[in-house]
């Protein structure tokens, strides 16, 4: 983190002293730069590259940096309005237009304002982050003899190997795929099993990513009630009678955002109620790994009480890792397993081998469990921390279920809150919270919050944000004055 802030600060430092030298003039050499602002000629040689990349100065190795000419203002912006006749053609000739609408991703995706606590973030603090046991993977991974090669599409066979072991069951390697992140293997999966205009069974409340997938390609998401043990089977078997439905996504383990665990009693009948009506389940394992301390033995990933072919499943490291450690799998049984393939090589070939090589690395590393026991403590501090400071501040807050694993708190807010006035007034505040509206797919029975523990730096922001959550609460008439 220091690195980064002092490369960003030496750039900006550079930046407003370039006028000082005319078009092609020399900067001071790295030494001399070394010399003036006390950094390393590291932390130069980026600075140097970042306004290179901004067309800012030119480097010629050998020779130095030297102001690059300047930019003309480019040509004049031409008329794009044609384009909303364009895109918008193809609508009427749709059973169910495609939508294509990022608003609920980006709510998670958005990095706050300084200062801003963010209770929205969807990954783990970079504090949480393997980040050196990652570095060192990369390292080692980019020394394997031909790790800079083209992969096999499946994926590399020893990283199949292994997440076929940790889903269980009869799952082998021959049956897993590499893909690049959890959000193109559901990308991937719903566009093999369902075909534009169809309906999809989806959890409610359920993950507004999986939401926006389903609508970009053209389907229907029908929502299933879940409660603190899961998704209803009763309600499930009724809606795939009414809708003709074939496939149905699920987050059995800490489901996102409720935190709820499949009960074992609806394992077993969920599968079935799904092979009756000759239906997938996707089943997103999404934070397997984020397990709190508390948690207990895990229930096994459904794909390994599934000898039919039902489940599709998606596992990801990211989460537990980095945002930018996207290396996930789609593990599936018969002949559908071939239609995954071959989209995802339509999509995008493979995944990059280095990255699977670093997977490897890190996986089979000593710091890989010491980095999951770690974030296992760490998660559970932070969960209670919330939870306490919830019920202490904010006990007009309904707070029904305090999982035993995943990273957020889903909150039930009092009858009649408006959830956009209270999120706009908790960033005045100074806290960055996640509405419930996203996360359903029909009209929600109430308004809800989501607020994440993992993102940010530790208790005391925690701490520190349900008081702001509460001077927001207090400012629109959620809960009495602070």
């Amino acid at each position: 983190m220091h690195e980064r802030s002092s490369v960003g600060d030496l750039a900006g430092r550079l930046r407003s002293e370039l006028d000082r030298y005319s078009t092609g003039g020399k900067l001071p050499s790295s030494r001399a730069l070394v010399e003036r602002f006390r950094v390393s000629p590291v932390t130069v040689s980026r600075a140097l590259a970042q306004l290179s990349a901004e067309g800012l100065v030119v480097t010629r190795p050998g020779a130095g940096a030297f102001r690059a000419e300047a930019r003309d203002a480019g040509p004049a912006v031409g008329d794009t309005s044609w384009q909303e006749v364009a895109l918008s053609a193809d609508a009427a000739s749709e059973l169910v237009p495609r939508t294509v609408d990022a608003s609920g991703v980006l709510v998670s995706l958005a990095t706050p304002p300084p200062g801003v606590i963010e209770f929205n973030g969807g990954y783990l603090h970079s504090s949480l982050q393997p980040e050196r046991a990652m570095a060192a993977a990369l390292s080692r991974a980019g020394r394997r003899p031909g790790a800079w090669a083209r992969p096999p599409v499946d994926g590399v066979p020893e990283l199949r190997e292994w997440f076929a072991r940790g889903i269980g069951g009869a799952i082998t390697a021959a049956e897993v795929l590499i893909t690049a992140g959890g959000q193109s293997a559901l990308t991937t999966a719903l566009r093999a099993l369902a075909p534009p205009g169809a309906p999809v069974l989806v959890e409610s409340p359920t993950y507004p990513g999986m939401l926006a997938i389903a609508r970009a390609a053209g389907l229907r998401p029908v929502p299933v009630p879940v409660d603190r043990d899961g998704v209803k089977p009763a309600l499930l078997a009724d809606a795939f009678r009414a809708t003709g439905a074939r496939v149905f996504v699920c987050q059995p383990l800490f489901q996102n955002p409720t935190g709820a665990v499949l009960a074992p009693e609806r394992r077993g009948e969920v599968l079935r109620i799904a092979r009756e009506a000759s239906a997938f389940v996707v089943e997103d394992d999404f934070v397997r790994r984020l397990a709190h301390q508390d948690a207990g033995p895990l229930p096994r990933p459904l794909a390994s009480d599934d000898p039919d072919g039902v489940v599709v499943h998606v596992c990801s490291l990211t989460k537990a890792t980095s945002p930018s450690f996207r290396v996930s799998a789609l593990a599936a049984r018969g002949p559908v397993l071939e239609r995954l393939r071959a989209i995802q090589v339509v999509d995008t070939f493979f995944v990059p081998r280095p990255l699977q090589e670093a997977a490897l690395e890190l996986v089979g590393s000593p710091a890989w469990p010491r980095h999951l026991r770690a974030v296992s403590v760490e998660l559970r501090g932070r969960r209670d921390a919330m939870a306490a400071a919830l019920r202490l501040r904010l006990p007009e807050l309904s707070l029904p279920h305090v999982p035993s694993g995943g990273y957020q708190l889903w909150v039930r807010l009092p009858d009649g809150t408006d959830e956009t006035a209270l999120h706009a007034a908790a960033l005045r505040a100074g806290v960055a919270v996640t509405p419930g509206r996203p996360y359903f797919s029909a009209e929600p029975p109430a308004a809800h919050l989501r607020l994440s523990f993992a993102a940010v730096a530790g208790a005391a922001d925690i701490t520190e944000g349900i008081r702001r959550l509460r001077t927001a609460c207090a400012e629109t008439g959620t809960a009495a004055g602070a």
